[in-house]
């Protein structure tokens, strides 16, 4: 246990002195630092990719939603999120380990964070929720984080587990499923859920 709390305790102070040379802001569609305490919406960027924001849907044989997809309509905005890290600090910045879950879950589901499962599905997929809702499919170890687009005009997620893997879209039956993928980013921004309504030109 000592051990744990020790190798918790250089990796914080490793990335909080690492921050202002590899790091920098993630910052929402008004140009503000988003925060531990900051609720917004994944939307792609007005000129990037089709549709609208990140939200909840039911899957395959799921009678619960539990599949993180995003909106065929650019009218809905989708379910805001808020983002963690293991480090004592605030602002939330890109390249850092995060947790992401959705500031409400259904209540057929035991937790609202992110994981990412794989299955029969053609490709790993982002899911919430527990080994109990998620029987049958394999939880795959890791974190997700945040990068700056190739492009410099938003983000990209990406998932880590040893190796980090762009969070790409497929299309799927009731909209397009969060996946894995390489060399396929969905491009994203962040959209403040307690300012305003609707996407923003970035």
């Amino acid at each position: 246990m000592k051990g744990t709390m020790l190798s918790l305790l250089l990796f914080a102070l490793t990335t909080y002195f690492s921050l202002s040379f590899s790091t920098e802001l993630v910052r929402d569609t008004n140009g503000n630092a988003i925060s531990v305490s900051t609720k917004v919406y994944i939307q792609p960027p007005i000129f990037g990719a089709a549709g609208g924001g990140v939200r909840l849907g039911e899957t395959g044989n799921s009678t619960c939603p539990l599949t993180v997809i995003q909106d065929y309509s650019e009218l809905v905005n989708g379910l805001h999120v808020s983002f963690g890290h293991f480090i004592l600090i605030q602002q939330i910045f890109t390249d850092i380990p995060l947790v992401i879950a959705f500031s409400e879950k259904p209540e057929c589901a035991e937790s609202s964070k992110w994981v990412v499962v794989e299955d029969d599905f053609p490709k790993p997929w982002v899911s919430i929720g527990g080994s109990e809702d998620l029987k049958g499919k394999h939880i795959i170890n890791g974190y997700f984080k945040i990068v700056e687009h190739v492009h410099g005009f938003g983000y990209n997620i990406v998932f880590c587990d040893g190796i980090c893997h762009d969070i790409g879209r497929y299309n799927d039956e009731n909209g397009w499923r969060l996946i894995l993928t390489e060399n396929d980013p969905f491009e994203v921004v962040f959209e403040n859920a307690n300012i305003g309504i609707g996407r923003s030109v970035v």
